[in-house]
């Protein structure tokens, strides 16, 4: 792709988001959530191969119809309440309408046909921007009509989520499917808490990406895209390979890792909630997604025994490791030590 227009739909990528998450009005955030839309779909079609052409028109189709479903939702709102303020959303249609606009612009169940099969066919930098860039507008207009959310209505789409992140990633040989199917699975904890406390599923939105992005660098520098290339990436960059092991199980969520402490600190505030049976739930569930983190774990780190294999080792396409993928590995290990600081802030 040329790089002026590059340039052009990176700077268009960041002027949608950034009128979303500052207006106040209904008009506004959803002309940033259009813009945004516009600037993606190039980006994702830019190698011209069917895959990526097929899933340019699925993200079209869904993100428009998702879009005009939010700007339905508005207009019902203001027809009844005459506010277009975004904190003002108080119509009770209105808000069903909006959390399913949001919901399929995000991809939670039962709007998360579209995202698997849009990731599987971006490129692994298309496909880092769709699952952390993209996703920021929806949630940053989650937060702020939070208080107005149908709480049963989050907490089922949340748990559904979870469950089916973590069952449909079990049969995945693709790793972008298997991060899509994760992502699914994180924006279930995102939601379930959405409504006690907007704070912080925030946090696990920023931890989220966090993670996300150290993974998706990392992958673009071993370029590696299936189980069966990241079997014998470990002989091209082992040091490399140990750090991405240690990634996933933090975005799996396991102690002492930095995933674990959006986990803990949602069980803790859905236990003061008087929600324990939804925590022991998406707890349970969150159990399968943590199958496919240590297969995918697996691969990227145990050897195998020396035998044949009908893949071809791609030792000259190797990658220079960008320093940033240090510090992203680093944050997203290291970073359960400051749990009493942040918990005290949200």
């Amino acid at each position: 792709m040329n790089p002026q227009a590059k340039l052009i739909f990176t700077l268009s990528l960041l002027l949608g988001t950034t009128i979303t998450i500052s207006s106040n009005h209904w008009v506004t955030a959803w002309a940033g959530l259009e813009i945004n839309t516009l600037a993606i779909l190039p980006l994702i079609s830019k190698s011209h191969h069917p895959r990526a052409i097929e899933a340019a028109t699925k993200y079209f189709l869904t993100q428009s119809a998702a879009s005009a479903l939010l700007l339905f939702s508005s207009m019902m709102n203001a027809w009844h309440t005459g506010q277009w303020d975004i904190t003002q959303m108080t119509h009770p249609t209105s808000c069903l309408l909006l959390t399913s606009a949001l919901a399929m612009k995000l991809g939670l169940v039962p709007f998360h046909f579209w995202f698997p099969e849009v990731l599987q066919g971006s490129s692994l930098m298309t496909g880092l921007l769709l699952s952390t860039a993209m996703k920021l507008p929806p949630i940053t207009l989650l937060y702020m009509t939070a208080h107005s959310l149908n709480p049963t209505v989050l907490t089922s789409m949340a748990i559904l989520s979870t469950a089916l992140g973590g069952w449909m990633g079990l049969n995945q040989t693709q790793v972008r499917k298997i991060l899509a199917f994760s992502s699914i699975s994180h924006l279930g904890w995102m939601a379930i808490i959405l409504v006690y406390n907007p704070k912080l599923s925030l946090l696990n939105f920023y931890l989220y990406a966090l993670m996300t992005t150290a993974i998706f660098l990392t992958l673009n520098s071993i370029n590696t895209t299936k189980l069966t290339t990241l079997m014998t990436a470990w002989t091209k960059a082992p040091a490399l390979s140990t750090m991405l092991m240690l990634t996933l199980l933090s975005l799996a969520g396991l102690p002492p890792l930095t995933g674990f402490l959006p986990k803990w600190l949602i069980i803790q505030e859905l236990t003061k909630q008087d929600m324990t049976p939804m925590a022991v739930i998406i707890s349970l569930f969150s159990l399968l997604g943590l199958f496919f983190y240590l297969r995918l774990a697996y691969c990227a780190t145990i050897t195998l025994p020396p035998h044949t294999t009908n893949h071809m080792k791609q030792w000259h396409t190797n990658k220079s490791t960008p320093s940033l993928v240090a510090v992203l590995i680093t944050l997203s290990t290291m970073l359960l030590p400051l749990s009493p600081m942040i918990s005290t802030a949200i």
